[in-house]
């Protein structure tokens, strides 16, 4: 009787040089990532998400209503886009002009004026506007009226916007002494920004 025995190869009959190895895998290498640094052209991109900005501005002020403030932070991205301008620059400059939504000067907060335009003092307070949204566009395109040269993208709600020299400032180191009589006023916009970043892109 033929009796069949199963073949067995061994590694060790094979010459060495026909031995294959897979090589170790090294784990992958992760690449640093650096944090942003706040660009202060006001004509740009925003980095920060609307979460992140809402967030930011509870932590500053825990007596607002935390829904508002979100909302508030989605118009301020939605309507920057529209005219190009930096979303986190114009959230910055709101923040400094109405103490993170606590008020408390010239403006009253239901008249949906963010950036304090037209309160001069008692007798002229500022301007009022119909809805948040409206007080929002009215804030970018008073941004970009200093900044640029290039027409609205929206129809003009800023009755304000006539006095300005278009493109005068390019970056909010022009504010100080325009926007604001305050020589230091790109100085507190530039720090609530980078308070901003911090508090955005922490871990990075």
């Amino acid at each position: 009787m033929l009796i069949m025995l199963p073949l067995v190869f061994s590694c060790a009959a094979l010459p060495p040089e026909q031995i294959s190895v897979e090589p170790e895998k090294a784990p992958p290498v992760k690449t640093p990532v650096e944090k942003p640094e706040p660009s202060k052209y006001i004509m740009g991109n925003g980095l920060v998400i609307g979460d992140k900005l809402s967030m930011f501005l509870v932590q500053n002020n825990l007596q607002v209503n935390p829904e508002f403030v979100q909302a508030l932070a989605l118009l301020y991205i939605e309507e920057a886009a529209i005219e190009g301008v930096n979303h986190d620059i114009a959230f910055a400059q709101m923040c400094l002009e109405t103490g993170f939504l606590g008020f408390g000067g010239l403006v009253h907060p239901d008249w949906n004026n963010f950036c304090g335009l037209g309160a001069i003092g008692p007798e002229q307070p500022g301007l009022v506007f119909p809805d948040p949204r409206t007080g929002v566009r009215a804030h970018i395109q008073h941004l970009k009226a200093y900044a640029s040269v290039e027409p609205l993208n929206m129809d003009l709600v800023n009755p304000r916007f006539r006095f300005i020299r278009r493109g005068n400032s390019p970056t909010i180191d022009g504010l100080a002494g325009t926007w604001a009589t305050d020589k230091l006023y790109a100085d507190k916009i530039s720090n609530i920004l980078y308070r901003l970043y911090d508090f955005s892109f922490a871990g990075y």
